[in-house]
Parts: C-alpha cells; structure tokens; sequence
C-alpha cells in the first residue's frame, strides 16, 4: 500500500469517526437522535399542513400556550414525564378552543384572541416556573433537553409520532381539501370539523413532544422551518411531505453533530441547522430568488 493510500485511508477513518463515532460511542446521543428522527417523522408533515393552511404563527403562538399546563405539571409532580405532557395538552387544547370561542362570539378575530391567550399562558407559565423552581428547571422547560431523553421519552415521542402518521392517513383527503377551499368541504362533507379539530390536536401532541426535546421556544421550529423549506424545492404535497421530512432528518443529524463536537447547545443548534437550510433554499432552490428574478425567457426554458 503506498503512502497516498494509507493517507486517503486514514482521513476516512477519521471522518467517519467524526460523523459515526459519537452515536455509536454514547448512548444518550443515540437517544437524541432516535428522539429527534421520531420528532421530525411526526412533526414535519403536520408542518406542512399548517403552512398550507397559513398557520404557521398560529403554531409558534401553540408553542407557547402549552407552558402553563406544563409548568402546572412541573408543579404537582416535579419534571415528571406524564404530569407534564398531561398539562401542556390541557393547556393547549383550553388555548386553542378558548381562543375559537371568543372568536365566534365577540368582535375579536381568531388571530386576536389567540395572541392575546397565548401571551396570558406564556407569562404564567414562565412565572410559575421562574417562582417555584430554579433556573436550570425554567432552561430545561424553555429550551428542552434533547440529550437527556431516557426510554419513557422515547416511548412517548415514538407513541405521538404513530397516532400522527396514523391519523394524517385516514384525514389525508379532508385536509388537502380544507386547505385548497375549506368552503366546498364544509358545504360538501361531515368530515370538515373532524378534519379541522383533529388537525389542531396533532398540532397539539407535536408541540408537546417537541417541548420535550427542544423546549417551548424551540419546537415549533421542527414544524415551521422545515415546510417552509421543502416549499422552495417543490410543489406537490406528496414530495412537500416527504421532502419536509428528509430535511427534518438532516438537520437532526447535522444538529447533533455540530453541538457534540462544538460544545454548543443542541436545541437552538438543531433549529439553527434547519435556518441554515431554509436561507440557502431561499436563495438558491428552483422556486427560490435567484430563479424568480431570472428573465422571462430563461425562466419559461428552465
């Protein structure tokens, strides 16, 4: 073997020491990718539908409303895995009735009273967490602990992302249509509000378990960044959801990887990751900036 070879050998080696080495090393980095791959498979393609629907702040204010019932939970049973799952879907679900309540009878708009509920559970959570905990709780709480998951999170994480998968089977067509014209289903369908709140109720379980992984400031980046991503690169829902997904799963990794051998803080990292993603699509991707403002000729031909 001459000594090119050895060399070209051993830089392989190397950087498959450095891609592989710390999930075949570590069992908690095993975990947080097992999590996050289980996250992104779940949460990814009901990001999707909620950028169709035009949602996506309705999301990120879900992300929030969820804090009080999980703080409530911290509470009662410390950070206890069930207790405070439990109380960020309670809180979510209060939320998001609440806030379609007020809309269909006051003056205010869904939009209106969704901001004004999530900012109210978003300060309580926060004062509840900050007042009867310390600040390692509130940065677990805020920002998640992806490296930290254990078996119970697992089993949680891999139980949601099932019933999404499941679910998003069986109301595939009631919520492509309720995304394209939501009148027509309405009028045409009974299937219209079981689509719209069992849509709300992924949305719902998916914030929860991305609390879990990457906090409440962080979760809804799984959903939202990813989406808007895929949306540069195609245009049929079918290669939306599974372009969303395989992003999802490269900045997972990427994330991971980033943070072990940086030092970093893995949550923003991963999130960071997917940013990173979304900026260079924007830019570059077939329906990014660069091909719309190409001339019109070269834009028919491509």
């Amino acid at each position: 073997m001459t000594g090119a070879e050895s060399s070209v050998l051993m830089h392989t080696a190397l950087g498959s020491q450095a891609w592989l080495g710390p999930f075949v090393e570590f069992g908690f980095m095993r975990h947080a990718l097992l999590g996050c791959a289980m996250l992104a498979v779940s949460a990814a393609p009901v990001g999707v539908f909620l950028m169709l629907r035009r949602m996506s702040l309705t999301g990120d204010a879900m992300a929030h409303a969820i804090l009080p019932g999980a703080a409530i939970g911290y509470l009662i049973a410390g950070l206890s895995l069930g207790a405070m799952t439990v109380g960020g879907v309670v809180a979510g679900l209060v939320v998001a009735v609440g806030s379609g309540l007020v809309a269909r009878n006051t003056v205010l708009r869904e939009d209106s009273s969704l901001a004004a509920l999530y900012l109210l559970s978003l300060a309580l959570g926060v004062l509840i967490v900050s007042t009867r905990g310390n600040s390692v709780d509130l940065l677990h709480v805020l920002f998640g602990s992806v490296l930290a998951l254990d078996n119970a999170a697992l089993g949680l994480l891999g139980g949601i992302s099932l019933v999404t998968l499941v679910t998003l089977r069986v109301l595939y067509r009631p919520l492509v249509l309720e995304c394209l014209d939501p009148g027509f289903l309405r009028g045409t369908s009974r299937w219209s509000p079981v689509a719209h709140y069992g849509f709300l109720a992924l949305l719902v379980i998916n914030l929860v378990a991305g609390f879990h992984a990457l906090g409440t400031l962080m979760s809804v980046g799984m959903m939202v960044l990813p989406s808007a991503t895929a949306r540069f690169w195609v245009r049929c829902i079918g290669p939306l959801l599974l372009t969303a997904v395989m992003l999802a799963l490269l900045a997972c990794v990427a994330g991971l990887l980033i943070s072990y051998h940086a030092d970093w803080p893995t949550g923003p990292v991963i999130v960071l990751s997917l940013g990173a993603a979304y900026l260079f699509s924007m830019v570059f991707a077939p329906h990014g900036l660069l091909r719309h403002q190409r001339p019109a000729s070269l834009h028919l031909k491509a």
